[in-house]
């Protein structure tokens, strides 16, 4: 499992840990993965080629240009010509600027006029040549965009070809929210230390970062994290798994309450969905009954509605819905755990899905977020991390919110005081189950893995795990359906379930 922790809590561990070391220790131990890291990707892009290479740091303020001097430093006494743009000559890492002065390298400093100096700068010029960009520019306690003699440097990095490394994460974006409020400098890899930071895990952030090399330096951290991303054996432990005694009903039956005369085709999905998520029988609920017989005969069906299709462990109500809020009202009274989906979030009683004493989990995506919570879409967009706990605190249910990076918080994940379990994002997936119906197979999903018996947080991250890699599977680098998702999961579980 990867776990990301927030701000303050890296700082309280740096400081406990700097406390025991010798002074300038800790910055040392990171400089050292930073080389590393930096010395790999000039060596796999030409055999050898540390020596003789262009390296450029961008140096601000602060121990992250301390890193990045540092690393500059080592990457200078292997033989690469290395010079270090200083955003604030008057405030850069003292120590680190003269270990890298003294190891051969070189500096150019952005001041009065240069700050607003067009492409034909020293500095912009060099990022133009160079083989590699190291970006110390801000820290993990920076806010907001770049400031705007950082943003025609970002510009050139991002234009020049040459790979960007990030120290600690790229500079611009939010660690502890993922949101990028301006001017962001995208990364090729970002070498993060002691642990991941929110911010690389979620997105619009998540983008920037490139792939991502932790580097341990020794921080004790807190038990329990921020945010935690599941891996195969995490969900392997979750899935259900039939005993010798286990029948179809002691698997578990999951209900699912879903179509209409328009949409029948998302009932369909649903149920699809939902028999290949591990409980032992479905049962249709609704008026695509016939659909749902010509596609998956094994499924028990009902056209009388929720109240009189008979017992389960779980419901699965909205997909495909339409504006008959009947059976979502029948669902949401039933004393059995319910996931609530697309036109179900819609024509849910806030108040009875507050009320209810069972588990509920809502799936919505970025826009039926913004709907629930009053606000546009963009800004869902661009503070996942906020609009799903906000969801959870405020319905009192576990939200599973969809999208390039999908997050499951736990209703006391609402407060930044009193947060609960750990926020999980799911690392699987791919851009190609942007696809109309792949929700609704999700829904089905995870609605089965609730009648199993698992809790509502477990049921969605593995869902969302199980349908990430088989859209990844089903896809293949191509178009893929909905029904095409459906069909791969058995094979995505069987690679959770090997290892």
């Amino acid at each position: 499992m990867r776990t990301a922790y927030g701000v303050e809590t890296v700082r309280a561990a740096e400081r406990d840990l700097m406390a025991r070391l010798p002074e300038g220790a800790l910055m040392q131990r990171a400089a050292a993965g930073l080389a590393a890291a930096c010395a790999d990707l000039l060596a796999r892009s030409s055999p050898g080629r540390v020596y003789g290479s262009r390296v450029v740091l961008l140096v601000g303020s602060g121990d992250n240009g301390g890193d990045a001097l540092y690393a500059g430093a080592r990457l200078a006494r292997r033989g690469a010509g290395v010079t270090a743009v200083l955003l604030a000559p008057e405030r850069a890492h003292a120590a680190g600027l003269a270990a890298l002065r003294r190891a051969g390298g070189r500096t150019v400093e952005i001041t009065g006029a240069d700050a607003d100096a067009d492409t034909g700068t020293a500095a912009v010029a060099a990022v133009r040549r160079a083989d590699l960009v190291v970006d110390g520019i801000v820290g993990i306690g920076g806010t907001g965009g770049l400031r705007p003699e950082a943003v025609p440097l970002a510009e050139a990095a991002e234009r020049s070809g040459a790979t960007v490394v990030a120290v600690d994460l790229p500079s611009g974006v939010d660690a502890d929210t993922g949101e990028v409020r301006g001017t962001a400098l995208r990364a090729d890899l970002t070498v993060t230390f002691g642990t991941h930071k929110p911010g690389l895990l979620v997105d619009p952030a998540r983008e920037y970062a490139g792939s991502v090399r932790l580097v341990g330096i020794g921080l004790d951290l807190p038990a329990e994290p921020e945010l935690e991303a599941l891996q195969h054996a995490d969900v392997a432990r979750l899935l259900p798994v039939p005993g010798a005694e286990s029948d179809k009903y002691r698997r578990g039956v999951v209900g699912v309450a879903a179509g209409s005369a328009r949409y029948p085709g998302a009932a369909v999905l649903a149920v699809a969905g939902a028999l290949r998520g591990g409980a032992g029988a479905v049962r249709y609920a609704g008026p695509a009954t016939r659909d749902v017989i010509a596609r998956f005969p094994e499924t028990l069906v009902s056209d009388r509605g929720p109240k009189h299709a008979g017992r389960v462990q779980a419901w699965v109500v909205g997909p495909g819905a339409g504006d008959d809020a009947g059976p979502v009202a029948e669902v949401l009274a039933a004393d059995v755990p319910v996931l609530i989906d697309a036109d179900g979030l819609r024509l849910a009683d806030a108040s009875a899905v507050r009320a209810r004493p069972a588990p509920t989990l809502l799936t919505p995506h970025a826009g039926e977020a913004a709907a629930l919570l009053g606000v546009e879409r963009e800004e869902v967009e661009a503070g996942r991390l906020a609009a799903a706990r906000e969801l959870a605190a405020r319905y009192g249910a576990t939200v599973l919110l969809k999208g390039s990076t999908t997050l499951v918080a736990d209703p006391g994940n609402g407060s930044a005081d009193e947060r609960g379990t750990a926020v999980r994002v799911n690392p699987t997936g791919t851009s190609w189950l942007a696809t109309a119906g792949s929700g609704d197979v999700l829904s089905g999903l995870a609605g089965s893995l609730l009648a199993a018996g698992l809790p509502a947080r477990d049921a969605g991250s593995a869902a969302a795990y199980l349908h990430g890699l088989a859209g990844r599977r089903a896809a293949d680098g191509a178009p893929v359906g909905a029904h095409d998702v459906a069909e791969a999961i058995p094979g995505a579980w069987r690679d959770v379930m090997r290892g």
